[in-house]
């Protein structure tokens, strides 16, 4: 199992890496991205909507060495249990932008849909996250869609299980051109290492280490090297 787990570290770690034949040209960053995400299921209100999910997510990103605000995303979703561990979603994001992200800020309306899966194993947890997104810019009139695809493993440590080494992979790829992104294509991508804490079984947290590189046509790439704090709400 180790040597399989290495593997897919490995091939994470490569996939962070892929497409960035320009790195060495990109514009760096260290920032610092703060997440709060709270699920979980209306059967706390009625026991008729045990099927049905209910997503609450903020964010707050700050870059330029952490002295800047950067990025803010609240994100809010309805899900449904297709099967005990497979969920389909349906949702909206509000996100403002501002350097080094953008030259000028702006605000961007987001409908996202995404298909979650999860699965226990005797070394820990894997998740694979689908989403499709929608996203309505102020700077421009025409809708773009990306896609999404998200990776992760939790694994516990034997000798202290309630803390977890943390691993996970996200590509982000442009479904089309627009009149505010003239490129499609392969976007940017996220790739995460670092620890978490279960405080309690509804409560954990991660911190770690995020890079995050984003293909950009007219301009240098970016290289975000982010310390990324997360504290997730399972209920």
């Amino acid at each position: 199992m180790k040597n399989k787990l290495s593997t897919l570290v490995m091939a994470a770690t490569l996939l962070s890496q892929s497409g960035l034949g320009r790195a060495s040209e990109a514009v760096e960053d260290f920032q610092t991205w703060g997440n709060v995400t709270a699920t979980g299921s209306f059967a706390a209100l009625n026991p008729d909507l045990q099927g049905w999910r209910y997503w609450l997510e903020g964010q707050g990103r700050f870059g330029n060495d952490t002295s800047r605000y950067s990025q803010s995303l609240i994100r809010g979703g309805v899900g449904y249990d297709v099967m005990e561990r497979l969920n389909v979603w349906l949702g909206y994001a509000y996100v403002t932008t501002d350097r080094p992200f953008a030259a000028n800020p702006f605000d961007e309306h987001r409908v996202w849909q995404q298909l979650l899966w999860t699965e226990p194993f005797s070394w820990g947890s894997f998740m694979s996250r689908t989403r499709m997104e929608q996203r309505f810019m102020e700077v421009g009139n025409e809708t773009g869609w990306r896609f999404r695809q998200f990776f992760k493993l939790s694994v516990p440590f034997t000798f202290a299980p309630d803390f977890m080494w943390v691993a996970y992979n996200e590509v982000f790829v442009d479904i089309n051109k627009t009149d505010w992104k003239p490129a499609n294509g392969f976007d940017q991508n996220r790739f995460f290492t670092g620890l978490g804490y279960r405080f309690t079984p509804n409560i954990h947290t991660e911190i770690g280490y995020m890079n995050q590189f984003i293909r950009r046509k007219n301009n240098p790439d970016f290289v975000n090297h982010n310390l990324s704090v997360n504290l997730y709400l399972n209920y």
